[in-house]
Order: C-alpha cells, then structure tokens, then sequence
C-alpha cells in the first residue's frame, strides 16, 4: 500500500479511531506492529492517516484490542476500504483541503444537522446567492477560482438528491433569511428555492425568529454529520481561516444539545416554510 502524504481529514479520523482502540487496550505501537506484520513507521503512518490499512489488518487489530462492538469494526473497515476516488479529488490541487473534506464527510454521513444564523445553508444556496459570498471573500478571490468554487459548491448539492439521500435537517435564523445578498431579486429567488428544497422529502427546515431571543450557538455556523455508528460522528465548524472538524466525545455531545435546543425553539417545517414566504413576499 503506497503511502499518502497528504491525508484527508476522513483518513486523519479513521487513524485516530485505530490509535484510540489500541491504546485504550494497552497495546503499544511497536507491539501493534508486530500484531500486524508491519514495521513501527508504518504504524505512525496509519495512525496519522498517511498510510491506509487493509481490512484484514483492521480486523486483526480490532480483535487483538478485544473490540466487542462489531457494528463500529465493520464502519471502520468500510472507511479503510478503497472505494475510487470521490468526484471532489477532481478538485484537488485548486481548491483549500479543507473544502473537499466537507464534501467526502457529506457523501458519507448517514444524517445531517446544520445551524445557520446569517448564511443560507450551502446545500440549498442558489448560484447567484454563492455567487454574491465567494466575491466577497477576503482577500478577493480571482474569477476563475470564484467559478470554480461555484461549479464544486453545485456539485456537493447533488448529495441531496438520488434515490437515498441522508435526512438534512437545517435550523435557518430570521437573520439568514433578510440577509439580501445581491440584492432584492437575487434575495427572493433564494427563499423561492429554500421553499422548494423544504418541500423535499428528505430536507427538514425550521426557522428560528428573531422573537425567539437568545439561545445557545447563536454565534456560530455548524454542521453534524453522523456516521454510520455514533463513534464516528464529526461536527464541521465554519470560520474565516476554513472549516474546522470536531470529534471528541464532549464536543460532539455539546453540538447536540445545541442542535437539540435549536429546534425545540424552532417554528415547526410548516410555520417555518409559511414565515419563509412571507419573507420573501416582503421583498
């Protein structure tokens, strides 16, 4: 298996998760090589995602770490599992790493939480609302790397679509919605399509007004992805320097309670689709 040099952030988790099981089983890495058939720098590498792991190898360790979870062993050996290249490696070497890591997480979460208080959710944006954001990044980013940036952000929209999608629940703040980027048509157009994306039947949208005071999060821009076991979940943060991936027990759990407070103050999906139109009424 040749090695990568440059591991995406679902190769880094896949690592983290083998180094946590061997350790928490007492293993050191040199005895793990040795379990293996492989050398100590091979370890290192596949627990800093470098390397990949076989199947086979997984499983050996997984049942030398007395693993009793079957369900989490065959997800991590699904991740090991090479399964070709994901469209978004088209854009490797022009687009930030860090964005193409959001893609291979969304492609294989199971469900997905978002929060938004000023941005429309980048799954349900238009062409002409991404347009208005990517031209006003800073520092300002050439045209061709803007469509560039708009060609990739349509093609991670196709992860709703298809047979079986994943469940997207999106909690959207009044705020996002009054946001007029590139003005009142461009502004109406985005609720029109947000209304019809709220109407799929795998999309699930509520809104929180501007009554609903103040809660938890408020100041921030996130999504949970679940994976196919609860361990494996992943919360992606947005900030000005990229995205940011959380995977800690107690991280996870605090974006939960979060998420879940969000939508308890939340309209329900049809109050919340009825002020969507009156919204875009209003422009």
């Amino acid at each position: 298996m040749p090695p990568r040099t440059t591991p995406t952030e679902r190769q880094r988790r896949l690592g983290s998760e083998l180094r946590k099981m061997r350790t928490a089983a007492g293993i050191t890495a040199d005895q793990a090589a040795g379990l293996l058939g492989l050398d100590r720098a091979k370890i290192s590498n596949i627990e800093t995602g470098i390397r990949t792991i076989s199947p086979e190898r997984l499983r050996t360790l997984a049942c030398n770490c007395d693993c009793s979870d079957p369900a989490y062993v065959e997800a991590l050996v699904a991740m090991a599992r090479p399964d070709g290249r994901g469209w978004w490696e088209r854009y490797r070497g022009t687009l930030a790493p860090g964005l193409l890591d959001i893609a291979e997480f969304e492609t294989y979460a199971t469900r997905m939480r978002t929060a938004h208080i000023v941005h429309i959710p980048g799954l349900l944006q238009t062409s002409d609302h991404a347009l208005e954001l990517f031209r006003a990044v800073l520092p300002p980013l050439p045209e061709h790397e803007v469509a560039l940036r708009l060609a990739y952000r349509v093609e991670r929209q196709q992860v709703l679509d298809g047979d079986d999608p994943p469940e997207y629940v999106a909690v959207v703040h009044e705020a996002a919605l009054r946001m007029q980027f590139g003005g009142r048509k461009v502004a109406r157009t985005q609720l029109e399509h947000l209304l019809d994306a709220s109407e799929r039947p795998a999309v699930r949208l509520v809104v929180i007004p501007f009554a609903a005071g103040t809660f938890p999060g408020s100041g921030q821009t996130f999504t949970y992805l679940e994976g196919p076991v609860s361990q494996l979940d992943t919360v992606q943060v947005d900030s000005t320097h990229g995205p940011e991936f959380l995977s800690g027990e107690a991280q996870l759990a605090k974006y939960r309670t979060h998420l879940d407070l969000m939508e308890r103050i939340a309209l329900s999906p049809d109050a919340s689709r009825d002020f969507v139109r009156d919204v875009a009424n209003s422009l």
